[in-house]
């Protein structure tokens, strides 16, 4: 049995022991996709991204990403913790401002922001968001997330499915004790998207509340339907919800050219992901996800 080498990294923080855990296998070659989804599952972290040679001109490495359940398109935090295992490995050029990895949904650019030879920053490009059906069964959706209608923000804020390649429902608090104190309720939220003939979405509460910690938002991700009960970082869920801040006017465009989401902290794993929005005349142009990553160990898995 072939015995493979993977890093492992926190992601969406500069301290160990936060942020999103995350396993890069960077040399898969020959491994089928079935294999992967076995070690994904083994290794039973909210991710695992395997890194394979280029497919498509342009880019410097194809890159598979799973969840302990299934393979998905895109992620934030593969995707910026595989570019810093790629440069610790010496597979990026020192001092590049960009690299291009082959992702599911295509060619993907992520900005490199480097402090001499090391890389420090990562800026992954996302899709323009696409937003769909808004949830107007407040009273339903409460009930769903075990909180009490009073906490919905609502007004100008409604739940709303949103995504930049996958899909979340995103529901807006009032508080941030508020977004601590929900647990999601998958049947009853399962019942209320059938009405509305949606089918099951990652869910994704935050709330506007300030505080001293210099975070635009206060989140929280509930993934079952990806095989990750809660998830303390969610890089494809930040452009949308930037996104989502903008259109319905909860930050200025001026503000949204610098967002950060402050994630995780009710499992202990804080996460901050930068969020960076250029808009021309009311309209969104360019939409980018971005923090840094720190490298915790490696291993070797036979497989």
């Amino acid at each position: 049995m072939p015995v493979l080498h993977y890093v492992r990294l926190d992601v969406f923080t500069d301290q160990l022991f936060t942020g999103i855990q995350l396993a890069v296998f960077l040399d898969v070659a020959g491994i089928d996709e079935r294999r992967m989804q076995r070690i994904a599952n083994e290794m039973a972290l909210p991710e695992t991204s395997f890194v394979l040679p280029p497919e498509a001109p342009g880019t410097d490495a194809r890159v598979r990403i799973f969840t302990p359940s299934q393979e998905l398109p895109m992620a934030g935090s593969p995707t910026i913790g595989t570019t810093f295992a790629l440069a610790g490995a010496g597979r990026l050029r020192a001092g590049a401002d960009k690299a291009v990895l082959g992702l599911g949904i295509g060619p993907t650019t992520v900005g490199l922001e480097w402090v001499q030879n090391s890389l420090r920053f990562v800026w992954m490009r996302q899709a323009i968001p696409t937003f769909g059906s808004i949830v107007t069964d407040t009273v339903a959706v409460a009930a769903g997330l075990g909180i009490q209608p009073r906490d919905l923000a609502g007004g100008n804020l409604p739940v709303q499915v949103a995504s930049s390649g996958l899909p979340f429902l995103y529901v807006a608090l009032n508080s941030r004790a508020a977004v601590d104190a929900a647990a999601l309720d998958r049947a009853k939220l399962c019942g209320l998207l059938r009405v509305l003939d949606l089918e099951e979405l990652p869910v994704f509460v935050f709330s506007p509340e300030l505080a001293d910690d210099g975070a635009t938002v206060y989140s929280r991700l509930f993934a079952p339907i990806l095989g990750i009960p809660e998830d303390p970082a969610t890089g494809s869920a930040s452009g949308p919800l930037g996104a989502y801040l903008l259109k319905y006017n909860a930050v200025s465009a001026k503000t949204a050219s610098r967002l950060v989401s402050l994630q995780g902290v009710r499992m202990g794993r804080p996460s901050r992901i930068h969020i960076a929005l250029s808009s021309r005349a009311g309209v969104l142009e360019e939409v980018q996800v971005g923090g840094k990553a720190v490298v915790v160990g490696e291993g070797t898995i036979r497989a």
